[in-house]
């Protein structure tokens, strides 16, 4: 098993986009469809670490960063961060690595990336894995109200008064213990996760300017691809967490009965983070979904 670091050029702005790909290590692994992960705003692939593990073994897998996180710079036109700006970056990370088609794996705001993709991009996606996320707007039912849209235009304008303090105080205090023991307290299930296993999430987001963070969120915030459910053709796996705050299950459960054919699994007790709360079973899940719905039929929906 190979891997390599690379940039595809976006064709929205030039902006370089971050990848890496994990080539499997035997013949009948590159005969299996390929793998995209993509992940929500202000992450860099924390939620992927064992899922990662599963699936690079058996398939190629690929990583990217979106423009402003990771090893991505930010964009080179700073207007340019839509869902549909993201979607057409993922595309070209999709040409650039000689992947002509794969089945994306979308975490948080990832649901809203992928789903746009193949909306814009049909030819390219194999299949879909929805883990964790809407495919609209996630402020307008944060924690099951419309409270945080409501609060972030506000957040965004007292943010431009002082952006480098901001950005400062977010880079020493984010990545910290106390943090951590925020999150446990207000959503991620300290039960099943490992302290270690969320660290990387907060030392990402806090190398996130916040100023381009809030944009992103507002961007997400203006997307919808609600319309697009009921016309998704390709094998869908939706996996949600029963305790999920930041995009309740309900909305993973609407999103699977809108998509024909759709599968659904709910991770008990699961938070936002259900891969690395349960991850041998959504590990599980994920690889037999693959292996019969992609993988078996080569992409193609299975008849009702």
């Amino acid at each position: 098993m190979g891997t390599r670091r690379s940039y595809a050029i976006s064709p929205v702005d030039e902006t370089p986009i971050f990848y890496e790909v994990s080539e499997p290590g035997s013949a009948e692994g590159s005969e299996r469809a390929a793998v995209v992960l993509t992940d929500g705003i202000g992450c860099d692939g924390y939620v992927w670490k064992y899922l990662n593990g599963d699936l690079a073994a058996e398939r190629r897998l690929i990583h990217w960063h979106y423009r402003g996180h990771g090893r991505s710079p930010l964009p080179r036109d700073p207007r340019r961060i839509a869902i549909a700006d993201l979607a057409d970056d993922l595309a070209e990370v999709l040409s650039d690595s000689g992947t002509h088609a794969a089945v994306l794996l979308g975490h948080s705001m990832g649901v809203q990336v992928v789903l746009e993709t193949y909306r814009r991009h049909p030819d390219q996606v194999r299949g879909l894995v929805l883990l964790c996320g809407a495919p609209e707007n996630p402020l307008r039912t944060f924690r099951g109200s419309s409270g945080a849209e409501l609060l972030l235009p506000r957040v965004r304008s007292a943010v431009e008064r002082a952006p480098r303090l901001i950005n400062q105080a977010a880079r020493l205090l984010i990545p910290t213990k106390l943090a951590y023991s925020l999150a446990a307290r207000l959503e991620i299930n300290a039960e099943l996760m490992q302290a270690s296993d969320f660290m990387p999430y907060l030392r990402g987001l806090s190398r996130v300017e916040v100023p381009f963070f809030l944009s992103m969120l507002a961007a997400a915030g203006e997307h919808s691809a609600v319309d697009l459910l009921p016309r998704i053709a390709t094998p869908t796996l939706v996996v949600a967490g029963e305790t999920d705050g930041f995009t309740p299950p309900e909305l993973s459960k609407s999103m699977a009965d809108a998509i024909p054919g759709a599968e659904l699994l709910v991770v008990q007790a699961g938070s936002h983070t259900a891969p690395l709360e349960r991850p041998e079973l959504v590990g599980r899940t994920v690889r037999e979904f693959l292996a019969r719905r992609v993988d078996d039929t080569g992409g193609e929906r299975e008849p009702a």
